[in-house]
């Protein structure tokens, strides 16, 4: 009686575990990397990008070589550590978790089990088996900033944002500095969700924001929530992720997208054959992780001249160019980046201010 209770147990467990390989079938062959997302990659957005990233990378290296193994919806909590030690169970040999909120959870576990290789995305704790990786999508963010500002009539732009986190802050900056490079008039105001992926919460602060007079709403999350608000309200809307026209093409402008597979492929490959070493990823456009959607040149105003615009800081940008260089003042008049300094990485990656020309506060 004991041994069936056990049995059932283990099915009630089991089933409410969400497994997804990359193949139909399996082969103890075959390297097994395990992933856990916060969400599923129908989102289009921060998952989407991950997962076409990562297919990207096991077709480039061989279907036949290489296995995914994928848990779906793993909260940031204790709940991620039993997701990720299930995959390894599962015979991964390499992890990647591609939320913020994992990271002392994938911390320990790198210290549990020295043999895999841990990779943690947007966060920055490493050790002899653990990796972090992000990129300078705030680069992204500035071009379409440059889109946005051309596009308001108001000189009210709204933005989405999701935690008060560095990654959400200094993409928040890198995109006003943008808007205020071809527009100074223009302010971007900010509502925060506290949410990654809340189709209704987040479309319902891009209501909120269109509301009170934007005219082009930009956002940091996982939903296209906002690109339809702007949309059902005859505005515009820039996008994140990935190529958000799909679902708002009479608003959506443009998006910042991520392209997982240039970190991925050669991330996965390391494992493989032993030459991981510690690092923390940060590349920006000249590495191609990050970039702009194509721009929407039926609804841009004056879109050839700002596709020009674009190009020529794209190619600024590549070229070295930083945008967080001096003078930079917070939205409270402080200068933050005195003029001819440059923000480092450090400081890019702990940064929790807002620039001038922001509307709002960082929660506490």
């Amino acid at each position: 009686m004991k041994k069936l209770l056990w049995l059932g147990l283990a099915l009630v467990v089991f089933a409410g575990v969400t497994l997804v390989g990359c193949n139909d079938t399996s082969s103890d062959d075959k390297f097994k990397v395990g992933v856990i997302y916060i969400g599923e990659p129908g989102d289009a957005g921060w998952t989407y990008a991950h997962d076409n990233g990562l297919k990207a990378a096991v077709e480039a290296i061989g279907e036949d070589k290489v296995e995914l193994v994928i848990q779906q919806n793993v909260k940031e909590d204790q709940s991620s550590t039993q997701a990720m030690e299930a995959l390894i169970n599962q015979g991964a040999k390499a992890i990647f978790a591609t939320s913020f909120g994992y990271m002392d959870y994938i911390e320990e576990l790198a210290a549990k089990y020295p043999d895999v290789y841990f990779f943690h995305c947007s966060g920055y704790k490493t050790g002899e088996n653990l990796s972090t990786y992000f990129g300078k999508i705030e680069q992204a963010r500035y071009l379409t900033g440059i889109v946005a500002g051309n596009q308001t009539e108001t000189n009210e732009i709204g933005y989405v944002a999701a935690m008060p986190i560095p990654e959400v802050v200094r993409g928040i900056n890198g995109f006003t500095l943008g808007v205020r490079s071809v527009n100074p008039n223009a302010t971007v105001k900010v509502i925060w969700t506290n949410t990654w992926y809340d189709p209704q919460v987040e479309k319902d602060a891009a209501n909120a924001l269109l509301k009170d007079g934007a005219d082009v709403i930009a956002q940091h999350q996982d939903t296209a929530g906002p690109q339809i608000a702007a949309q059902d309200a005859g505005k515009w809307a820039i996008g994140y992720n990935s190529d958000m026209s799909l679902f708002a093409p009479g608003a959506t402008l443009t998006s910042a997208i991520w392209n997982w597979e240039v970190y991925y492929e050669p991330a996965i490959r390391s494992a493989m054959d032993g030459t991981f070493a510690t690092s923390s990823y940060f590349d920006g456009l000249d590495s191609g992780v990050v970039g702009i959607a194509p721009l929407n040149m039926e609804l841009i105003k004056d879109a050839a001249a700002v596709k020009a615009t674009v190009d020529e800081m794209s190619a600024k940008i590549h070229d070295g160019y930083n945008i967080f260089t001096g003078p930079i003042k917070d939205n409270t008049g402080k200068v933050v980046i005195p003029a001819g300094e440059e923000a480092t990485v450090d400081e890019m990656l702990s940064m929790m201010y807002l620039v001038e020309g922001v509307i709002g506060t960082i929660p506490n």
